[in-house]
């Protein structure tokens, strides 16, 4: 057993060095290469919520920060948490993160944390199941909290007529069951259904939060794009017409790369907002997460940070980067 887990960390490691953490490329921290598009670095400023107007007091030095990797929804959020706890302009810490994908960042702190230059603390949404696997038999034990709530969100072509869908027409949709717009009250037209690759954070709650086991007709590549901002794209593009579908998080899709002649579903009648994703009146909603390895000193600065979270300051933070805080 001891030999088959030092050859499975060993194929690993060397795929994780190529997919290396989030950092501070020119902030005085460590330096690594991003998965995501440069796009995607450097989000819009969200507008700041009036309970987070007090600067929260730094508690370590630009240098002190600690590695930080995530999920590409959460970089204006790990912007923030940097500015917050080191006194940096956010406008510089903005230019400071990036981040590998969801399943990545994971990895980069349960396998490859306890390295030098290793990844110490991660804000992102779930891991995948294949990712959870491993890191039960490889990784190291985590330190996990939700910080914040965010929803599954399907995308249409604003000149589609369909305001609306229920859960069990999206999964009949994504099972290959209902295929014509016309079935769900909408114009005679092929409904053209993208997903995103399996190691993304929004395909790992779409799975989680509406298909739960069921059946999943497979995605040809051009219909399962690597990025973000790619799927968003493709939708608002695909040949011109109304007939395509897919999904994001609410907050990439509403603070960090809207698209002109889209918008959002409904989802059993309830549009997504952060009015109702704070109520969860509506219905695909999930937790994102701060992690850091259980082993992390108590002086630590990844410590330090993932401690800070839990305080008032720290949720002011959650809330001024304009996500739903956790409760």
């Amino acid at each position: 057993m001891r030999q088959s887990k030092i050859s499975r960390r060993s194929f690993l490691l060397g795929l994780g060095f190529l997919s290396s953490a989030a950092v501070l490329t020119a902030c005085g921290g460590g330096s690594a290469s991003s998965s995501e598009p440069a796009s995607s670095s450097q989000p819009e400023e969200p507008a700041s919520s009036a309970s987070s107007e007090v600067p929260a007091a730094p508690i370590l030095s630009v240098d002190e920060f600690p590695v930080t990797d995530g999920s590409t929804a959460c970089i204006p959020l790990i912007a923030q948490v940097m500015a917050d706890t080191t006194g940096m302009d956010l406008e510089t810490a903005q230019s400071c993160v990036t981040t590998n994908t969801t399943a990545w960042a994971w990895r980069n702190l349960g396998l490859y944390g306890d390295n030098e230059n290793g990844t110490k603390l991660i804000i992102a949404y779930e891991a995948p199941d294949s990712v959870k696997e491993e890191l039960a038999a490889d990784g190291a034990p985590l330190d996990q909290k939700a910080l914040g709530r965010d929803a599954l969100v399907f995308i249409v072509n604003e000149e589609n007529p369909v305001q609306s869908l229920t859960q069990q027409q999206l999964r009949d949709i994504y099972a290959g069951k209902i295929t014509n717009w016309k079935e769900v009250g909408g114009a005679d037209a092929e409904i053209v259904a993208f997903q995103r690759r399996e190691d993304s954070g929004s395909q790992t709650l779409f799975q989680k939060l509406l298909i739960q086991g069921g059946e999943l007709m497979d995605a040809p590549t051009e219909l399962a794009p690597t990025m973000m901002d790619e799927l968003v794209d493709d939708i608002a593009e695909y040949n011109n017409s109304a007939n395509a579908i897919g999904f994001s998080v609410y907050y990439y899709i509403s603070e960090m790369y809207s698209k002109p002649g889209l918008r959002l579903l409904a989802v059993d009648g309830v549009t997504p907002s952060n009015h109702t994703i704070a109520d969860q009146s509506y219905p695909l909603c999930n937790e994102f997460y701060a992690a850091i390895r259980q082993d992390s000193a108590a002086d630590s600065p990844e410590r330090k940070v993932y401690d800070w979270l839990s305080t008032d300051a720290g949720r002011a933070c959650v809330e001024q980067s304009g996500y739903v805080a956790a409760q």
